[in-house]
């Protein structure tokens, strides 16, 4: 056994946890890309203090989310689908549909949402991402800095 003591692994506590508040500009962004890069910041696997059970991430505002890129075709392919649980009455609607209409920034929520894990934790994650499909956000005094893509 070698001479020096062995350390045990930090965790972070949920008290302990510094958290920022970062602002992203949506336009002309792959919808891809952005979300993991959005996803892995509300995580907090960017900070060296990750814990996996422990919400260690930051929060993030995204401006003009109307204007997100998609590649290919997928504006007019990429199909979202909603199930009230009738029976037939499962309805679709295409990305290009999603924003134009008045909740585009639901496209890019969406897609941070798949990206996160599917529990308790996944849904408190997701409330600290702000989407906002115009270039204004509310958040001012929370002073937000740009995130680095």
């Amino acid at each position: 056994m070698s001479s020096q003591a062995h350390k045990a692994t930090q965790s972070a506590k949920p008290a302990e946890v510094d958290r920022r508040w970062y602002v992203v500009d949506a336009e002309d962004l792959v919808l891809g890309r952005l979300a993991t890069r959005i996803a892995t910041v509300l995580r907090g696997k960017h900070k060296p203090t990750f814990t996996p059970h422990v919400d260690t991430g930051d929060f993030v505002i995204v401006i003009n989310a109307e204007k997100v890129k998609l590649t290919g075709r997928k504006r007019e392919q990429k199909t979202y689908y909603r199930h009230s649980g009738w029976v037939g009455s499962i309805k679709s609607t295409t990305a290009d549909e999603v924003l134009n209409g008045p909740h585009a920034d639901r496209v890019v929520r969406q897609a941070v949402r798949g990206m996160l894990p599917k529990n308790a934790l996944g849904r408190k994650l997701l409330g600290k991402l702000k989407v906002y499909a115009g270039s204004d956000h509310p958040h001012q005094a929370q002073k937000p800095e740009v995130l680095p893509l």
